[in-house]
Protein backbone atom coordinates (compact mmCIF):
# COMPACT_ATOMS: atom_id res chain seq x y z
CA UNK A 1 0.00 0.00 0.00
CA UNK A 2 1.33 3.18 -1.33
CA UNK A 3 1.00 5.66 1.93
CA UNK A 4 0.30 9.49 1.24
CA UNK A 5 3.18 10.53 2.19
CA UNK A 6 4.70 9.38 -0.87
CA UNK A 7 1.99 10.70 -2.68
CA UNK A 8 3.27 14.28 -1.40
CA UNK A 9 6.75 13.74 -2.02
CA UNK A 10 6.35 13.04 -5.93
CA UNK A 11 3.52 16.08 -6.35
CA UNK A 12 6.11 18.43 -4.78
CA UNK A 13 8.94 16.75 -6.99
CA UNK A 14 7.13 17.32 -10.11
CA UNK A 15 6.01 20.96 -9.27
CA UNK A 16 9.59 21.85 -8.69
CA UNK A 17 10.21 20.40 -11.84
CA UNK A 18 7.98 22.22 -14.07
CA UNK A 19 9.27 25.35 -12.31
CA UNK A 20 12.41 24.23 -13.09
CA UNK A 21 11.11 23.40 -17.21
CA UNK A 22 9.54 26.40 -17.40
CA UNK A 23 13.16 28.35 -16.72
CA UNK A 24 11.69 29.86 -13.30
CA UNK A 25 12.78 28.52 -10.12
CA UNK A 26 12.03 28.94 -6.64
CA UNK A 27 14.95 29.34 -5.63
CA UNK A 28 15.72 32.50 -7.18
CA UNK A 29 16.45 35.86 -5.43
CA UNK A 30 13.37 38.55 -6.11
CA UNK A 31 14.03 40.95 -9.29
CA UNK A 32 14.55 44.44 -8.33
CA UNK A 33 11.67 46.96 -9.11
CA UNK A 34 11.16 47.99 -12.20
CA UNK A 35 11.93 51.42 -11.72
CA UNK A 36 15.32 51.28 -10.18
CA UNK A 37 17.01 52.62 -12.93
CA UNK A 38 14.79 55.82 -13.32
CA UNK A 39 15.13 56.66 -9.57
CA UNK A 40 18.88 56.15 -9.66
CA UNK A 41 18.74 59.14 -12.53
CA UNK A 42 17.08 61.95 -10.94
CA UNK A 43 17.58 63.36 -7.28
CA UNK A 44 16.28 62.67 -5.20
CA UNK A 45 15.58 59.29 -3.98
CA UNK A 46 13.95 57.72 -1.26
CA UNK A 47 17.10 57.13 0.94
CA UNK A 48 18.09 60.55 0.58
CA UNK A 49 14.93 61.88 2.89
CA UNK A 50 16.36 64.03 5.28
CA UNK A 51 15.83 63.31 9.38
CA UNK A 52 15.04 66.94 10.45
CA UNK A 53 12.15 67.08 12.87
CA UNK A 54 10.22 69.10 10.45
CA UNK A 55 11.54 66.97 7.23
CA UNK A 56 9.69 63.88 8.75
CA UNK A 57 6.80 65.32 9.87
CA UNK A 58 6.01 67.28 6.63
CA UNK A 59 6.35 63.46 5.03
CA UNK A 60 4.16 61.74 7.40
CA UNK A 61 1.33 64.49 7.03
CA UNK A 62 1.24 64.12 3.06
CA UNK A 63 1.35 60.26 3.53
CA UNK A 64 -1.31 60.11 5.68
CA UNK A 65 -3.14 62.35 2.99
CA UNK A 66 -2.46 60.20 0.63
CA UNK A 67 -3.58 57.06 2.32
CA UNK A 68 -6.35 58.42 3.85
CA UNK A 69 -8.18 58.90 0.40
CA UNK A 70 -9.39 55.84 -0.62
CA UNK A 71 -10.79 56.82 -4.22
CA UNK A 72 -7.05 56.50 -5.00
CA UNK A 73 -5.40 53.14 -6.53
CA UNK A 74 -3.08 51.09 -4.81
CA UNK A 75 -0.09 52.45 -7.36
CA UNK A 76 -1.10 55.86 -5.74
CA UNK A 77 -1.36 54.85 -2.25
CA UNK A 78 2.39 53.54 -2.82
CA UNK A 79 4.10 56.76 -4.27
CA UNK A 80 7.29 57.70 -2.51
CA UNK A 81 7.11 60.70 -0.68
CA UNK A 82 10.64 62.64 -0.07
CA UNK A 83 11.33 65.76 1.31
CA UNK A 84 14.53 67.80 1.90
CA UNK A 85 14.55 70.71 3.86
CA UNK A 86 10.94 71.60 3.24
CA UNK A 87 10.73 70.51 -0.24
CA UNK A 88 8.02 67.56 -1.55
CA UNK A 89 9.20 65.58 -4.24
CA UNK A 90 6.71 62.83 -5.47
CA UNK A 91 7.96 59.80 -7.30
CA UNK A 92 6.34 56.45 -8.81
CA UNK A 93 3.79 55.29 -10.81
CA UNK A 94 0.05 56.41 -11.07
CA UNK A 95 -2.94 54.83 -12.59
CA UNK A 96 -3.86 57.91 -14.37
CA UNK A 97 -2.80 61.79 -15.23
CA UNK A 98 -6.24 62.57 -12.70
CA UNK A 99 -4.34 60.87 -9.80
CA UNK A 100 -1.27 62.21 -10.48
CA UNK A 101 -2.86 65.62 -10.39
CA UNK A 102 -4.69 65.27 -7.32
CA UNK A 103 -1.94 63.24 -5.18
CA UNK A 104 -0.26 66.33 -6.42
CA UNK A 105 -2.66 68.62 -5.01
CA UNK A 106 -2.76 67.01 -1.69
CA UNK A 107 0.73 67.32 -0.96
CA UNK A 108 1.10 71.21 -1.98
CA UNK A 109 -2.16 71.24 0.49
CA UNK A 110 0.00 70.16 3.22
CA UNK A 111 3.37 71.56 2.17
CA UNK A 112 1.90 75.00 1.64
CA UNK A 113 1.72 75.45 -1.59
CA UNK A 114 2.47 73.99 -5.26
CA UNK A 115 5.87 75.70 -5.41
CA UNK A 116 7.12 73.34 -2.52
CA UNK A 117 6.09 70.20 -4.67
CA UNK A 118 7.89 68.47 -7.36
CA UNK A 119 5.57 66.07 -8.87
CA UNK A 120 7.92 63.50 -10.66
CA UNK A 121 4.64 60.83 -10.83
CA UNK A 122 4.51 58.97 -13.84
CA UNK A 123 1.02 57.64 -15.44
CA UNK A 124 1.35 53.74 -16.03
CA UNK A 125 0.39 52.77 -19.62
Amino acid sequence: MISRTFFRTIAIGVGVAALSFTGTSIFTHAQQPDNTAANKQQAPTADQQKETAADRELAQKIRKSIVDDKSLSTYGHNVKVIVRNGTVTLKGPVQSADEKKNIGAKAAEVAGGANKVQNDLTVKS
